[in-house]
């Protein structure tokens, strides 16, 4: 699952999806499955919101094959198809890979300048990383 339009501006969630979006897989990733009824009554509880502008939505989600949806009864259910780690593990690693793809020894020395801000558990991390890597060939 590639998202098509990564915002640099923007935080968090809001990076990948739109704001309505990223409060949905929120909703989404802190139950197990849920009807459009049941997410927009949680989105209620902040503002306002349509049964067909979230139905608008997901069914959007669906089709970036970020949620799947089966048949209940008359309704449907809505899951994401990743968990929220496993999405944003999926997405920093392209991102990452694209990065270095595109802008090469750039992009990996900037990265170790900010690492050089980070707490030393993730210098740690890095360094033990570097290690494997070295093993391995």
């Amino acid at each position: 699952m590639k998202i098509q339009h990564f915002k640099f501006n923007e935080k968090g969630l809001n990076r990948f999806f739109g704001p309505l979006e990223a409060k949905i897989m929120n909703i989404l990733w802190s139950s197990s499955e849920l009807s459009i009824k049941d997410v927009q009554q949680r989105l209620e509880k902040e503002k306002k919101m349509s049964f067909n502008t979230v139905m608008t939505v997901m069914n959007r989600l669906v089709e970036k094959d970020v949620l799947t949806k089966r048949s209940e009864g008359r309704g449907s259910l809505y899951r994401p198809v990743l968990t929220k780690e496993e999405f944003l593990e999926a997405q920093s690693k392209e991102l990452t890979n694209g990065l270095i793809d595109e802008f090469g020894h750039i992009v990996v020395s900037h990265m170790i300048d900010s690492i050089e801000e980070a707490d030393e558990n993730l210098i740690a991390k890095l360094e033990q990383k570097i290690k494997e890597m070295k093993k391995e060939k």
